[in-house]
């Protein structure tokens, strides 16, 4: 069988039209001035069509007064014009996609592939187009127009190896999910009053039963709850940000498992809603970010899950046996495992001591 396949040749270098007019006018013995004379072209024209200047260099009718001058057809000279511009958009384009590859490879491109966020491709090209359509960008040169502020909360914490490309994408997998979510515009007396419910969902062991009260809740205040299990080199564990005025998301992670964890995060997320801009990003992370605000929303979560005056007479029994630790959660209508989880954060308690009493959580993958 005939072999039909074609081989294209594709130079790694862009030959000027102004290159082969200067080798005609060799061959001719003619000087740029005389051209410039014979075309009515200025000789300052002529110059910068030899030396390869401009964004376009043979327009059609220049084409046509060297074709007249030289006897060459207008064809020939509007086919080398679009060549070299071809060959010098595709090495432009292949430069810059070196640059983009390597971006690329900040991207947790398996662990999403796996959760079913894109698909994986063996062809890197490929892959790039498929993780620029993920994040809505036309080219990597995007991304930080629209991902700065994540950017720059990362540079100031280098505490732990976090990729701001990863956790870009695991909020951006975030904000897919939140768009499916009807929101009522954002009533923060609704959503005040929403978390008071809220907070006996904690009690509740099942995810299956608390999460989607958890969701229906926060919506009917305009707040989209998500979860969106967490990426390499992300350490996240929880985000809060603005869609709009009117619609707020709070993503958690799980990163940690347990349910102390994910109520205090949800709480903390709750708080930088209630307490400061709607402009701002919040990212809770491995980085440990600080400052007033988050100072802010520590507070605001620890009163919302312990009441202060009932957790600081509780913590004066040290030391703090299982049953009294179960007692005193019944008392104030919460999980045992929420109270280790604050014993062990205010170190009251050994982070080895009464673990047990934490409900434990894992992503499920269909």
């Amino acid at each position: 069988m005939a072999n039909t396949a074609k081989n294209t040749y594709q130079p790694d270098y862009a030959v000027t039209p102004g290159e082969v007019l200067g080798h005609e006018l060799e061959l001719r013995n003619m000087s740029r001035t005389e051209l410039a004379k014979r075309t009515g072209l200025s000789e300052k024209h002529i110059i910068a069509i030899l030396k390869g200047k401009g964004t376009v260099i043979i327009t059609p009718e220049t084409a046509l007064k060297l074709e007249r001058a030289l006897g060459m057809p207008v064809e020939y000279w509007l086919n080398l014009e679009a060549l070299y511009q071809e060959t010098r958009a595709r090495l432009a384009e292949e430069v810059q996609l070196e640059k983009d590859l390597g971006w690329l490879k900040r991207i947790p491109v398996n662990a999403m592939a796996k959760m079913g966020w894109l698909q994986k491709h063996k062809d890197k090209r490929q892959q790039l187009e498929e993780v620029l359509r993920f994040f809505g960008i036309a080219s990597v040169e995007q991304w930080d127009n629209i991902w700065s502020k994540v950017a720059v909360a990362y540079r100031q914490h280098n505490k732990h190896e976090i990729f701001p490309e990863a956790v870009s994408a695991w909020l951006r997998q975030g904000e897919l999910e939140a768009a499916n979510i009807a929101c009522q515009p954002y009533n923060k007396p609704a959503f005040r009053q929403a978390l008071d419910a809220i907070r006996a969902l904690t009690a509740e062991t099942d995810p299956a039963h608390f999460v989607p009260a958890l969701q229906q809740r926060c919506a009917q205040a305009g707040v989209a709850v998500v979860f969106i299990p967490w990426l390499p080199k992300t350490g996240v564990s929880g985000a809060t940000r603005w869609v709009n005025s009117d619609k707020a998301i709070i993503q958690l992670s799980l990163r940690y498992k347990t349910n102390d964890h994910l109520w205090f995060t949800f709480f903390h997320e709750a708080g930088h809603i209630l307490l400061h801009g709607k402009k701002e990003l919040f990212i809770e992370s491995a980085n440990g970010m600080d400052g007033e605000k988050e100072e802010q929303a520590n507070s605001f979560a620890e009163q919302e899950l312990l009441p202060k005056k009932a957790f600081t007479n509780f913590a004066t029994q040290a030391p703090f046996s299982k049953a009294a630790i179960c007692q005193f959660a019944q008392e104030v209508g919460i999980d045992p495992g929420i109270v280790v989880g604050q014993l062990q954060h205010k170190k009251l308690l050994p982070l080895t001591h009464c673990n047990d009493l934490k409900v434990r959580y894992q992503w499920s993958h269909k």
